[in-house]
């Protein structure tokens, strides 16, 4: 037992050695190639072998002949082992090479294609990163260029919609300061009414930034879904009444929901003037609520005559307006999307959806916690 405890000591202070030896190598040469370092560490294990070999054949007094031996069989081993380490190393180096041509091509053209070749399970996981990142970058320049052509439009829009109630103001001002007009209350009338109108669209605009910024403020409270209909059913029966459209809010469940009752109430009005103007004279307007699940479900649905199949995933862009007869008298194509951007604040989803003879917009909410 005594000598098998001091050739273990032996051995192991042989190693130790060549391993210090090598530590010392191979730190400063921690920047270079991977094949350099793993020849050193090939080179460093059969040193440490031969070296623990040798302080053992030394304390144990080996013939000539025999160390020669063990000697011949050790260097045999550590040519074999820089070999292969070598080859290793190659294979590693070539695969990381491409892997960085790869990677300089998606860095240039902002597409990242992975090489072909085999290569070590680390470099394969980095190029599938690589590929997952360049395949979300591209949807995100794609959102991007959506997002900044739907932009110019609405910038396109607005400019329009805006100079056409500022001529006619400035007609109306021109005619009222130069005395000829017969009927100076009606042009009165006609003034505060565009007014009115240039001032939604002012305010769409700011709720729509707000939204787009990140800054719209909730104050959440418990409110019944019941309640926000009937308001939002008021305030939308005056225009319901003078386009001739019935109102109808007979199915709404009295569940309860955990929301800013203002800009809740804002959502429900842009889906009813919505689908008020939208909807022929003597067509119906359906306002429903129901639970599902952990969701509660709002739905406006109308007799507008449906919305073209490819259109439907643009409905709640910014600026959308749809085809020429879907375009309302007034606004700008802002509604829906301030719609989709205050339901989404509140953690939910805007949805709309063809039906028979219209459409169904679909507003889903968390339900309250009991």
């Amino acid at each position: 037992m005594r000598d098998m405890l001091l050739i273990a000591l032996y051995a192991f202070v042989g190693a130790a050695a060549a391993g210090l030896l090598g530590a010392a190598v191979l730190r400063p040469l921690r920047r270079r190639s991977v094949a350099v370092s793993l020849a050193v560490v090939a080179t460093v294990a059969v040193t440490a072998m031969l070296s623990g070999t040798l302080a053992v054949a030394w304390a144990m007094f080996l013939s000539p002949h025999d160390l020669s031996v063990v000697t011949t069989v050790v260097a045999m081993a550590a040519v074999v082992s820089l070999g292969t380490a070598l080859l290793l190393g190659r294979r590693v180096v070539v695969s990381a090479r491409e892997l960085a041509l790869a990677a300089r091509s998606f860095g240039e053209g902002g597409v990242f294609t992975a090489p072909g070749a085999p290569a070590p399970a680390e470099l394969e996981a980095l190029s599938r990163e690589l590929s997952s990142t360049s395949l979300r970058l591209a949807a995100s320049r794609e959102r991007e260029r959506a997002l900044e052509a739907s932009r110019r439009e609405l910038v396109a829009w607005i400019s329009h919609d805006l100079r056409t109630p500022l001529a006619g103001l400035r007609a109306m001002s021109e005619a009222l300061e130069d005395g000829v007009v017969a009927d100076p209350a009606r042009y009165h009338r006609q003034i505060r009414t565009e007014v009115d109108r240039l001032n939604s669209m002012v305010g769409d605009l700011f709720e729509l930034s707000r939204i787009h910024a990140g800054a719209l403020a909730l104050t959440p409270a418990r409110v019944s879904v019941h309640d926000l209909v009937g308001d939002a059913l008021a305030g939308a029966g005056p225009l319901a009444r003078e386009q001739g459209v019935r109102l109808v809010g007979d199915r709404v469940a009295p569940v309860p929901v955990e929301v800013d009752g203002r800009e809740m109430t804002r959502v429900l009005a842009n889906l009813l003037v919505n689908a008020i103007r939208h909807t022929p004279a003597d067509g119906t307007v359906a306002v429903a609520a129901e639970r599902r699940a952990d969701s509660v479900v709002l739905s406006v649905t109308d007799g507008c005559g449906g919305i073209p199949a490819h259109e439907l995933p643009r409905v709640f862009d910014t600026g959308w307006r749809g085809t020429e007869a879907r375009t309302p008298p007034a606004g700008a194509g802002l509604g829906l999307a301030i719609v989709r951007g205050i339901v989404e604040a509140h953690a939910g989803r805007a949805d709309v959806r063809n039906v028979d003879g219209g459409c169904c917009f679909e507003v889903t909410l968390p339900a309250a916690r009991s």
